[in-house]
């Protein structure tokens, strides 16, 4: 079992009652993208929609310590991976509902909302994409001097 996926169940397990498809899959597309030196910090799943009634967009949404990997895999063939780099990120929006939550990455170009998320890992998301951003921020800051 690759480190993806099981960090995947290990959130799945702690955070039940989220909606995610096929995350085997989604792993294995985040997997197949992982640049030597990097390692997987912290993983959750969800939908990468913003609307909680759209229920056929899972994904699987990767932290690592260099940056934010967010793998689909298609249901007939091919897939989408989206990557956000700590110089892209600009912000976090936390929205908790009645029944999930929804988290919104703001970056340069565009806005990547992960929705019908446990509202119980709602805080745990947060902290772990604010602290390795701000932490590679920092890290990017200091090269670029």
């Amino acid at each position: 079992m690759n480190a993806v996926y099981s960090k995947a169940l290990d959130f799945k397990r702690r955070h039940p009652g989220g909606v995610a498809w096929r995350i085997k899959k989604h792993c294995d597309v985040i997997d197949k993208h992982l640049n030597p030196g990097e390692e997987v910090l912290f993983v959750f799943c969800g939908q990468k929609n913003s609307k909680f009634y759209e229920l056929f967009f899972s994904c699987v949404v990767a932290i690592t310590n260099k940056r934010i990997l967010i793998g689909q895999k298609r249901v007939v063939f091919g897939y989408f991976l989206s990557s956000i780099t700590p110089d892209l990120y600009n912000d976090l929006l936390v929205y908790q509902g009645l029944l999930w939550g929804k988290v919104t990455i703001d970056t340069v170009k565009e806005e990547v909302v992960i929705a019908n998320i446990p509202k119980s890992g709602l805080d745990e998301i947060e902290t772990n994409i604010t602290e390795m951003m701000m932490a590679a921020k920092q890290k990017y800051n200091h090269e670029t001097k």
